[in-house]
This record gives structure tokens, C-alpha cells and sequence, in this order.
């Protein structure tokens, strides 16, 4: 099916990683320009953006001038931006509970997770105020829609973006660009470098999948098929406002005992 994205100018955040490589190269198979951000991964942003003909991006989105600035870069790259993915994300390795989590480190997890998506998402919307037209896709996680003990400050980030923020953003978004749209994708345990070690353990894996009706790990291109989807306007142009779950038909509650 014909997505309608080529030529479309696409940034994807931490399009460097392993979702935001897969990400940038679904859209590139799709005839878009992408402008791949990256803030410490120069030379696989580079690398990237040579293998797809687009153009690597840096920015520190915790920092309200760094981001001003990155939406103006890939319009001049790129020539134009018709799509936003927030896919930037910082998931803090220890596990800690709440009473023993300090507010140092909550503050860090939420500018990493909840405060860069507002200000990319700003930074785009004030170049939608000036074309009319424009699409987010934002990357939440499933730890936003279930919890995920001794990494509360990480769930509360993620739900946000699945709830008041999206359900918000759809309804302020039409006063600029009527037929902009903006939805959440939540991945689920997905094979990437900070997972990959655990995930060559079987007994690991099945402990993780015993929530899910398909009983495997989800790979970064799964995700980006979904969020490919959900850019096109030829293909969502009527779904907005909506949360979507790639994570195997995961739920809240064991499905398999063994």
C-alpha cells in the first residue's frame, strides 16, 4: 500500500538507537527525508543518515534552546518537516523504589522523558503554525500503561504522554493544522542493545512473555511498521488521539503458567 510519505520530511529523536534506526530506515523505504537526531551518538547519527540520504541532527532535548533550534536545522536539511517522532527516551537502569528514589533522580527521568517530548512537540507545532499541516507520533511504553515496580519515575513519564498529554495535544492541535494528527505507540519488551544481553537467557524471556498472547520478544522493526502507519496520512488520516500497544498482546496479568 502506497503510504503517501515520499518526499515527506520526517525527524525521528534518538534516531540513532535501535528503534530509531529502525524507525528512520521504515521511512526512508518509504521515499521520506529524514532528519535523524541524535545528542551523544555522532557517528552512527552520521552513518545512518549517509545510508539513507538524509541529514544527522544534534541536540540536547532537555535543553529548551538546543531544541528551538533543531526543528529550524531540519527544515533547512531537509527542505521541508511535515512529521515529528518522538522516540527519544532514557530508561535509568537501577531498579529503586520510590522511598528510596531521590529527587535528583526523578527530575532527571522525567526532563529525559516527559519534558523533551513537550519541547520537541512545541519546537514542531510552532513550525505547523506556519504550514498548516502536521503529524506526531510520540513513543511511550508499556510501563506507562501498567506500571513497572522499582521504576516509577519511568512509568509516570511514559503514562503521561499516553494520556493527558495526547488526549490534550489532539484537541489543541486542529486550531492550527485541521487535519493534524497525534498518537502514542507503547513497545513493549522489544529486542535493543540495553535488553539484549538478558534477552539471550530463556528462562528470562519466558518469565517476560508469560503477559503476552504471542509469546515472543518484538523486534525495533515492529514498532516502526506502526509508526509508519500511523504518519501516513493516506493510510490514519482519520485516527487521532489514539494510544496503540506493540508488545505481543501484553497485559496487566499472567496468560501462561508454565
Amino acid at each position: 500500500m502506497d503510504t503517501g510519505l515520499q518526499g515527506k520530511g520526517v525527524l525521528v529523536t534518538g534516531g540513532a538507537g535501535g528503534i530509531g534506526s529502525a524507525l528512520v530506515r521504515a521511512f526512508a523505504g518509504e521515499g521520506a527525508k529524514v532528519a535523524v537526531h541524535y545528542h551523544r551518538s555522532q557517528e552512527k547519527a552520521a552513518a545512518l543518515a549517509r545510508e539513507v540520504g538524509g541529514a544527522a541532527v544534534r541536540a540536547d532535548l532537555t535543553v529548551e534552546a538546543d531544541v528551538d533550534a533543531l526543528v529550524p536545522q531540519a527544515v533547512k536539511d531537509l527542505g521541508r518537516l511535515d512529521v515529528l517522532v518522538c522516540n527519544t527516551g532514557v530508561y535509568p537502569a537501577p531498579d529503586e523504589p520510590l522511598w528510596k528514589m531521590s529527587l535528583e533522580r526523578w527530575r532527571r527521568t522525567l526532563a529525559q522523558n516527559l519534558d523533551s517530548v513537550f519541547l520537541s512537540c512545541r519546537a514542531f507545532l510552532r513550525h505547523v503554525e506556519t504550514t498548516g499541516t502536521g503529524t506526531i507520533v510520540i513513543i511511550s511504553s508499556t510501563a506507562g500503561l501498567f506500571g513497572e515496580a522499582g521504576h516509577t519515575d519511568y512509568a509516570a513519564a511514559k503514562g503521561a504522554l499516553a494520556a493527558g498529554f495526547v488526549k490534550s495535544l489532539k484537541n489543541e492541535l486542529h486550531r492550527i493544522a485541521p487535519m493534524g494528527r497525534v498518537n502514542v505507540v507503547c513497545p513493549g519488551w522489544t529486542e535493543v542493545d540495553r535488553n539484549r544481553d538478558k534477552l539471550t537467557d530463556p528462562k528470562f524471556v519466558g518469565r517476560v512473555t508469560r503477559t503476552m498472547s504471542l509469546r515472543k520478544v518484538g523486534q525495533p522493526e515492529d514498532v516502526a511498521r506502526v509508526v509508519v502507519t500511523l504518519a501516513s496520512d493516506r493510510i490514519s488520516g482519520h485516527v487521532t488521539g489514539e494510544v496503540v500497544t506493540v508488545a505481543g498482546g501484553m497485559e496487566g496479568r499472567v496468560l501462561h503458567e508454565d
